[in-house]
This record gives structure tokens, sequence and C-alpha cells, in this order.
């Protein structure tokens, strides 16, 4: 294990704890992913909050880490080889937490593939268009007269759910009995849409049946529970 003291971002954010995971983040729907998983596989790490409010994810500590400014990244001291090893996009990093514990992620080859693949429907549709919508429905984007932005993405935030509705119907999870790191990179997203977005109603969210369930079984999960808290800002 290397001196995390050579890598920029500690001198901002400081390792209490070098032998631990390092998350710099924000619990938003993304940031989230990073903690519940950590949450799940209980892997010992040390949350840095990543201020947006004070530009954190600007300053040239944090571009070191990730040089596209956004969270969440994250600084394993123990990576390959016993090397660190420092990541962003939480896609990539929730692979390879779920490779590094073998937790979450099927070691068969095709339902490997198949987790990957709905976790790059959640990177590539849901988060996206569901962010899109919630600008243009609560946030700058609702002053907008021109309502065709809003209801284009409220169009593909309702068609992106009717499809998780569809894989859902007779499953528990998207993998079916297997939580995956799909679930874990989906929920907070639905979770934003309609709660801290506020769009229940406009996406018709109570029209469904299977994606309110797997919600709610995702929701209680006491790892969810905590992950949505961190980082802390208080």
């Amino acid at each position: 294990m290397q001196d995390l003291a050579a890598f920029p971002i500690t001198r901002r954010w400081p390792a209490r704890h070098s032998d631990r995971i390092q998350l710099y983040s924000l619990n938003t729907p993304n940031g989230v992913k990073v903690s519940i998983m950590l949450e799940e596989t209980g892997l010992p790490y040390e949350a840095h909050l990543v201020d947006f409010g004070a530009d954190d994810q600007k300053t040239p500590e944090f571009l070191s880490l990730n040089p596209n400014g956004k969270i969440p990244a994250t600084l394993d001291p123990d990576g390959p080889g016993g090397k660190p090893l420092a990541l962003f996009e939480s896609g990539a990093i929730l692979i390879y937490l779920a490779e590094k514990t073998g937790q979450f992620l099927p070691a068969d080859p095709a339902a490997r593939y198949e987790t990957i693949q709905w976790l790059m429907f959640q990177m590539g549709g849901v988060g996206p268009m569901f962010g899109q919508l919630g600008f243009f429905h609560k946030f700058a984007g609702k002053d907008y007269e021109d309502k065709r932005p809003r209801d284009r993405y409220v169009a593909e935030a309702k068609r992106l759910l009717g499809v998780l509705e569809t894989r859902l119907t007779g499953r528990d999870w998207l993998m079916g009995e297997d939580y995956t790191i799909a679930d874990i990179a989906t929920l907070g997203w639905v979770r934003n849409l309609i709660g801290f977005y506020e769009a229940r109603e406009i996406v018709d969210f109570d029209s469904l049946k299977a994606v309110p369930a797997w919600l709610e079984r995702g929701l209680a999960r006491p790892a969810v529970q905590r992950g949505l808290l961190i980082p802390s800002k208080g």
C-alpha cells in the first residue's frame, strides 16, 4: 500500500484512515450509488463531502482525481496488485467494487453481462433523462415559456419507467431473485424523480405496479437507508 499523500486530492481532503477506500462525493442520485454499494459490501471507507456550493468539484485537487469534475470519485489504497487505484464514473466504480468483493455482480458470464447491460441502461438513459426532467420541471427550466423541452423529457421518463415496469413485472429485482449493482444504480434515480424532482404526478408513477414495489423493497434495505445520507452535509 502506497502513501496516499502522493495524491493531490488528499491535500484538500486529508485521509484520516489511509488504509480505507476514500470516497469523494455528495448524496445526489449518482453519488449515493457508491455510498450504498460501500455500505452493502461492508468495505471500510472514509467519506469526504464535495461541496458543489463551494465549487469543490472545480478545484485543482479534485480535478487531479477526476478531470471531468463530477462526483463520485474514489481512491482505493489497496487496488489491483496492492497499488492505489483512483476511479471516477459511478458505473465503473460499482463494477470495480463488485469485482473486488465478489458481491452484487453474478459470476456466471451471461448473467454478469446482462447485469452490466441494465447498469448501462441506467447510466445512458435513466440518469440523464430523469435529470433533464428535473431541470425543466422543478429548477430554472420550469420558467421557460416553451414547454416542449419539458414535455419531451416527461415522455422519455415515462417511456423509461415503462421499460423498468416490464422488466420488473414478476421479478423482485432487475436480475430476478438477485439484488445487483443494476438495482443499486437505479434506485436513487427513481427515488429522486418522484421525491426531490416532484415529478410523481407528471410521469404517472402511481399507474405503475412493479416499479413502486421494487423501489419500496430497495429503500427498505438498511444499507440503502444509510447510503442515501452519505456523505453527511452536517
